[in-house]
Order: C-alpha cells, then structure tokens, then sequence
C-alpha cells in the first residue's frame, strides 16, 4: 500500500573543486512491501527534469535503484562497492555512465526516514563527479 508523503532532497554534485547543490520539497509516495521500499515523485523544473517521474527503489540488501520516466530516461543501480554501467538520460541526450557505490545508509520505515546516497560517476572510465543524495521522508 502506497501513502503520500513530503520528501526533503539535497543532492551535491562535486566536480573537481566545484561543489553545486540543490534542494528540493516535494510530495511523493512511499510503498514498503516485501522488504522492498520505493520511493516516487514528479521531477519538476528544479531538479531539471521536468516531465519526468523518479522512483528510488531500495531492497533489504541496500542495493538501490533510481529510475526516471517520461522526457528523460535514466536507470541507475547502487550497489555498495560495486560498479554498474547505467543508461542516463538528460535533456541534452543519453549516454552510459559508471556508477561506483560508496555508501547507502537507508532508514525509512512505515513512519518515515531518511536515505543517504554516495557515488561516482564516470563516461568511458573517466571521472565525472562525486554525488551525494540526503532524502528525508515525512
């Protein structure tokens, strides 16, 4: 069963020694089954993905998920120590990114949470950026 909630982002972005931040309130929704929780809401013109939807989906070995539908699509996957090659989708057009796993703290329950988030991007072996994802659930 899903039941809304207000979800508080912040995401920084590390590039070299350029840090960009953004910070986001939204309403989402948030399903906890089968030891598995997911969290969505719609991307707006703040997150810079605006007509698409975002899911993050976490399973009980912390593995985690970012799926984006709609104008741009991207799938994601995290999981702790371990590279995966993903689609990414922007804007500007798709490409395939590594995505290198530093740390995922999940504490969300029926009642709320928070989600931490630490990976690293790169195209073709090369470095992008250092990422970091806070949310917390109300």
């Amino acid at each position: 069963m899903s039941k809304t909630i207000m979800i508080k982002m912040k995401s920084i972005q590390t590039m070299e020694e350029e840090k960009n931040e953004m910070e986001l309130i939204t309403e989402g929704s948030l399903e906890i089954s089968d030891g598995m929780i997911r969290i969505s809401y719609v991307d707006s013109e703040a997150t810079g993905f605006e007509g698409s939807d975002t899911t993050i989906q976490i399973d009980s070995s912390n593995t985690a998920t970012i799926n984006r539908t709609g104008k741009s699509n991207s799938n994601l996957v995290l999981e702790m120590n371990k590279k995966h090659y993903c689609h990414y989708g922007t804007p500007y057009g798709d490409m395939m990114v590594g995505v290198f796993t530093h740390s995922i703290k999940n504490n969300i329950n029926n009642n709320g949470g928070s989600l931490y988030m630490k990976y690293t991007l790169d195209i073709n072996s090369s470095y992008v950026s250092d990422n970091e994802i806070f949310l917390d659930i109300e």
